[in-house]
């Protein structure tokens, strides 16, 4: 198994990205972006991904798998959005890239990010996150929070989302516009929402809302049910909802 190589894209301690290479010297068939979640709060970290990014590597692929500052530790409006752009910006310098061959897979608050992320290029000039110097061709999402302005209503992770934005969306529209990717759409490349039918952490509902949106947008958006699949067994590797999403990443390439 291949050890993870720290690179950092900034000065603090949450601004750094760990890279895990096929092993052996192989060919890369592609880069996926390993986006963890924990409703961006603090005491969550990239150790969540960690599992996957080996998984990931052993099938071929560059993982990167990255942090970024969080809600109770730096994080929040703008800050986690700018971290992880320019995480994934940070591509732009490695010499292994096909910069037409990189995805995302991110779990709840990582499916949000990795949803945003594909969704950079139409991001109006001066905000968190516009004109990437990588765009994605495409990003997994396992079981995303992926219409913040629902989620916030609906008090998904008990105010995770008014954290994030420093209020709800009465008090920020506009952030709330910029940050959800209900609000992105088209973002004209697929995202693929892979989600449990008995997650208690993240409603269901929170996908078929993204991708019903997203379709009457023209996008290629897809959903993909697990039926009676929890939340986290979509990052446990030895799980079948693990294979639904990495079925998915294969497609995307």
């Amino acid at each position: 198994m291949s050890t993870p190589t720290r690179l950092d894209y900034g000065t603090g301690p949450a601004q750094f990205v760990e890279l895990t290479l096929p092993p052996g010297g192989a060919d890369i068939r592609g880069t996926v972006v390993v986006i963890h979640g924990g409703f961006w709060r603090a005491r969550y970290d990239l150790a969540l991904g960690r599992p996957l990014a080996a998984t990931l590597a052993a099938a071929g692929f560059a993982a990167w798998n990255i942090e970024y500052r969080r809600v109770g530790a730096g994080g929040g409006w703008p800050a986690t959005f700018d971290d992880v752009a320019a995480a994934v910006d940070l591509l732009a310098g490695q010499e292994w890239l096909d910069p037409d061959r990189v995805v995302a897979v991110g779990h709840s608050a990582g499916g949000h990010l990795a949803a945003w992320l594909a969704a950079r290029p139409g991001l109006p000039a001066g905000s968190p996150g516009a004109g990437p110097a990588v765009r994605l061709r495409g990003a997994v999402s396992q079981a995303g929070v992926l219409d913040l302005v629902d989620a916030a209503r609906n008090e998904v992770g008990r105010g995770a989302v008014d954290d994030l934005l420093g209020g709800t969306p009465a008090e920020h529209p506009d952030r709330y516009g910029l940050a959800s990717p209900a609000e992105r759409l088209p973002v004209g490349v697929p995202v693929i929402c892979v989600h449990g039918d008995a997650d208690v952490n993240v409603p269901l509902r929170q996908s078929e809302r993204y991708v019903a949106a997203a379709r009457a947008a023209g996008d290629p958006a897809e959903l993909v049910v697990l039926p009676g699949v929890d939340h986290f067994a979509v990052i446990d590797p030895a799980t079948e909802a693990w294979r639904a999403c990495e079925s998915g990443i294969e497609r995307l390439f």
